[in-house]
């Protein structure tokens, strides 16, 4: 049985997390916090922590993680460079997956765009497009950079522009358009519900806590 803690546990997908463990019979939900509430006791007494809050909530989170040597999944997005090399020198002692989509269709997606971009011609003009909710506060959002990095290392000189709809209560949407004068390639991901996130960070957890120390993806979780 693995013992996981849920961070932000009365959030939209903290929330979730805890609705979608307990069903699961290979995971405890051992402990959860929200915002203003201690942090230290219920990472103590997990396996993995399950993060999806802000940016400096996460880094406060992270140490605790390293205190207790404890392993983590980090869903947070709008990052900064500061924060990921915080990530990036804690994976030195403690196991973490730190992706910018956990869900495992986005990231068969990141796969096929990899694809896409490594066999497609100098013709192919590239555009990104994502839309979330109206609460969502980072844009562009972190898969929809993901995608244009991944496109942008198989292209020299070639920048991705992203255009960015916040409206509504959309989940998450990306399309990604290779378009040449003769043909249009359309790849589109749309979440319909949060708990295709919830899927996949679960299927992190039981992936890293038998992991060794360092910096993991989805695509190691899932092999791809």
């Amino acid at each position: 049985m693995i013992k996981i803690c849920v961070s932000g546990s009365k959030g939209k997908m903290g929330s979730s997390i805890v609705r979608l463990a307990k069903d699961d019979p290979d995971l405890e939900v051992a402990g959860q916090f929200d915002v203003g509430e201690d942090a230290d006791a219920p990472i103590s007494a997990c396996d993995c922590l399950i993060e999806f809050t802000s940016p400096e909530a996460t880094i406060e989170h992270l140490a605790m993680c390293e205190k207790h040597k404890k392993a983590i999944v980090i869903g947070t997005t709008g990052l900064n460079d500061g924060q990921r090399a915080r990530i990036k020198e804690a994976a030195r002692s403690i196991p973490v997956v730190f992706s910018p989509n956990m869900s495992i269709g986005v990231n068969v997606v990141f796969k096929l765009v990899e694809d896409a971009a490594r066999l497609l011609g100098p013709e192919y003009a590239i555009n990104i497009l994502e839309a979330h909710h109206v609460d969502k506060k980072d844009a562009p959002s972190g898969t929809a950079k993901e995608l244009a990095r991944i496109i942008e290392s198989k292209k020299s000189a070639v920048k991705v522009p992203i255009e960015s709809i916040r409206e509504d209560e959309i989940v998450g949407e990306h399309t990604i358009t290779f378009e040449s004068p003769v043909d249009l390639i359309e790849l589109t991901h749309s979440a319909k519900t949060r708990d295709i996130f919830v899927e996949g960070a679960l299927e992190a957890a039981r992936f890293i806590v038998k992991a060794k120390a360092g910096l993991y993806t989805m695509k190691d979780v899932l092999s791809i």
